[in-house]
C-alpha cells in the first residue's frame, strides 16, 4: 500500500471573520509545524496562552458548549472549529500551528470552503516522514437516543451519512464520499451550515447565533429557504459530513475506515472518536499495529533506560519506553502491591502518591529530552510543573501508559504536557517545564 507522508503548509497566510455564535470578530494565521507537531491551536490574544493540541482529551463538554465543536482548558476555550478542523483534515494537513485572535473561529459563509483556499493559498508542504495512520479493524456501533454512528474496517477513507428532518424541506438526505482532498473540496467544503426556523429563537435565548444571518446559516422552513438557495439539492447532508469530518480530527491519526453516520451529532461523533483512540492506546501496549520507533530497538528496555536517565531504585518510575521520536514519548510503569511505598501509602488502602505519578510523567520526559543527540550525558531538571490534574486513583495491578509530547521547546528549556492512562482512560496530566544542564 503506498505510504502517506506528513504535511504541513508551506507559509504563512491568515483569515478573518465574525464568529456564528459569540458575533466576535476574529483571527485565524495558519503557520508551519515540524513533523510529529499535530495541529496546535494557540490563543494569541491572551498573554502566555498556553498552546492547545487538537485532541479528544482537549475536547469541551458538548453539552456546556453544545451545537460545535471546542478545545480548551479552565483558562483558555476556543469555540467552533469544526470547518477549521474539517478542512485541514480533509486536505491531509498533519502538521499546523493555529494562532488564533479571539475564542472562536471565524464563520465565514458557514462552510469550510474558505478554509480550504486559505490552505490551497498558504500551499502544502510534504515531509519525508509518514503520517500516523489507523487502520480500524473491528466494527464499532454507537447509539444515543435516535442518533446511530458506526465505524467499519476499510482500505480507504469513506463516509456516509443519513439526515432525517420530516416535515421540512431538508425531508430524508443520504450521501456517501471517498474522502480526498480532490471530492472534499468540491463536494463537500461549499457545504454550509443549517438550522430550522423553528430552532432560531431557541438558539439565541441559548446565547448562541450571535454572527449567524441569512447569508452565512441556511435557515431551513418547511417549504423554503430563507432569502437564501441550496448550493446542492442534499447540501445540508454534505454539511453533516463536513462536520464529521472535523470531529474525527481530534483523533490526531490518519483514519482508514468506513464511518456511517445516521442522525449523528458532535456528541456522538466524539463519542466515537474516544471509543477509537481506547482501542489504539491497547493496541500499542499489547504490540498490535505498534509504529515504528525512531530508535535502533523497537523499545526501551530498562537497561537501555539507565543510560539516558540516572534515576536508579527506589525512585526509577518507569519500566520500559514502547515509543519516542523527536516530540513525543511514551513510557510503560507496572504498579505492584512490592512498590515500597504503599507501605506507608496507605496500610489496607494501597493507592499510588499522585507525587509519583508525575515523577513517572517527568522521567518519560526525561527521556524523550535527554535521548536527543545534542542532549545526550546531560541532566534534565524541573522547572515548574502547572495544570496537574488526578482522575482516577492508581493502585496495585494498574499498568500506566505515559505519553508525554513537546509543547513548546528553545534551546535548554523545554515545556512538556504529559497524560497517563489506565485502561484507555485519562488517570492524571500536567503541564512540565524542564531545562537542560550539564552534570
Amino acid at each position: 500500500m503506498e505510504k502517506k507522508l506528513q504535511k504541513t503548509v508551506e507559509k504563512e497566510g491568515y483569515i478573518e471573520g465574525i464568529g456564528l455564535h459569540t458575533g466576535e470578530k476574529s483571527r485565524v494565521v495558519l503557520k508551519s509545524a515540524p513533523p510529529n507537531t499535530g495541529i496546535i491551536f494557540i490563543r494569541k490574544d491572551i498573554d502566555n496562552s498556553e498552546p492547545i493540541k487538537v485532541d479528544i482529551e482537549n475536547l469541551l463538554d458538548t453539552n456546556k458548549f453544545p451545537r460545535r465543536t471546542s478545545i480548551g482548558n479552565e483558562k483558555v476555550q476556543i469555540h467552533t472549529i469544526e470547518h477549521l478542523l474539517s478542512a485541514l483534515y480533509a486536505m491531509e494537513i498533519d502538521n499546523v500551528f493555529v494562532e488564533i485572535y479571539g475564542c472562536e473561529c471565524p464563520g465565514l459563509d458557514g462552510s469550510s470552503k474558505e478554509f480550504v483556499e486559505l490552505i490551497k493559498n498558504c500551499g502544502i508542504k510534504e515531509y519525508n516522514e509518514e503520517k500516523d495512520v489507523f487502520y480500524l479493524k473491528e466494527p464499532i456501533y454507537i447509539s444515543e437516543n435516535s442518533s446511530h454512528i458506526i465505524a467499519l474496517p476499510n482500505k480507504e477513507f469513506k463516509i456516509s451519512y443519513t439526515l432525517d428532518y420530516p416535515g421540512t424541506l431538508i425531508n430524508s438526505q443520504f450521501a456517501s464520499f471517498l474522502i480526498t482532498p480532490e471530492i472534499y473540496e468540491k463536494e463537500i467544503s461549499p457545504a454550509r451550515t443549517f438550522c430550522l426556523k423553528d430552532e432560531v429563537e431557541i438558539l439565541k435565548n441559548m446565547g448562541l447565533g450571535k454572527g449567524s444571518n441569512y447569508q452565512n446559516t441556511l435557515v431551513i422552513d418547511k417549504d423554503r429557504i430563507i432569502n437564501n438557495e441550496f448550493r446542492f439539492n442534499d447540501e445540508p447532508v454534505r454539511h453533516k459530513i463536513s462536520d464529521l469530518i472535523g470531529d474525527i480530527a481530534l483523533l490526531g491519526k490518519y483514519l482508514f475506515a468506513h464511518i456511517i453516520g445516521i442522525k449523528s451529532g458532535h456528541s456522538i461523533n466524539t463519542k466515537l472518536i474516544r471509543k477509537i483512540k481506547e482501542i489504539i492506546k491497547k493496541e500499542r501496549i499489547s504490540g498490535i499495529g505498534a509504529p515504528l520507533l525512531t530508535t535502533t530497538s523497537p523499545h526501551l528496555e530498562i537497561e537501555d533506560i539507565e543510560k539516558v536517565i540516572p534515576h536508579r531504585y527506589p525512585f526509577l518510575l518507569i519500566d520500559k519506553i514502547i515509543e519516542v521520536n523527536e516530540n513525543k514519548a511514551v513510557g510503560i510503569k507496572n504498579v505492584t502491591i512490592n512498590e515500597w511505598f504503599f507501605q506507608g501509602h496507605f496500610p489496607g488502602k494501597p493507592v499510588m502518591p499522585g507525587v509519583l505519578i508525575v515523577e513517572a510523567m517527568a522521567q518519560v520526559g526525561g527521556v524523550l529530552m535527554l535521548k536527543k543527540e545534542e542532549n545526550k550525558g546531560k541532566l534534565a531538571y524541573f522547572m515548574s510543573i502547572d495544570n496537574v490534574k488526578f482522575r482516577r486513583a492508581i493502585r496495585p495491578g494498574d499498568q500506566l501508559v505515559i505519553e508525554v509530547e513537546v509543547v513548546k521547546l528553545k534551546s535548554k528549556v523545554g515545556q512538556i504536557q504529559g497524560k497517563t492512562y489506565v485502561d484507555g482512560k485519562l488517570a492524571a496530566e500536567a503541564i512540565l517545564m524542564f531545562t537542560v544542564v550539564e552534570p
